[in-house]
């Protein structure tokens, strides 16, 4: 099969030029896709999130979320708060510092998508953005 029929380095060589060219984008920022991901997923529910959902949304090893968090809470756009339903767990909560500097970054990031992707209609890009999110069944 040739490369370029081989669905497995199409989607793997797609996510890493998308992925180079956000993190272009988000140079300005100080965060890379990785951090950026931890920061919204952080901030989207007021709680914030274990630190277990985060490494099982992003497909990450919790050492790597550990690191991630590590970093963000280090810049003071995320802490971690005692968990109201388990004792022993911290959830991960955007800081109201990162909640300003995931709103400056989010826009930095689609710029960066956009660069690789505007070779597809705005109609393809929803018709992308519909087929990855059901293949990888991402929550929401």
């Amino acid at each position: 099969m040739a490369l370029s029929e081989d669905l497995g380095f199409l989607l793997s060589r797609a996510s890493g030029l998308v992925v180079r060219s956000t993190n272009a984008a988000l140079a300005d920022s100080g965060l890379r896709v990785r951090a950026y991901s931890v920061l919204e997923l952080a901030c989207i529910p007021p709680g914030g999130r274990s630190q277990r959902v985060l490494a099982e949304v992003l497909g990450l090893d919790p050492s790597q979320v550990v690191q991630l968090v590590d970093e963000l809470s280090s810049a003071g756009l995320v802490e971690r708060l005692p968990s109201p339903t388990d004792g022993r767990a911290k959830l991960v909560a955007g800081t109201p510092r990162g909640r300003q500097v995931l709103e400056q970054a989010a826009a930095l990031a689609a710029t960066g998508q956009q660069e690789q992707l505007s070779c597809l209609s705005a109609e393809e890009q929803a018709t992308l953005r519909s087929l990855l999110s059901r293949v990888v069944q991402f929550p929401g």
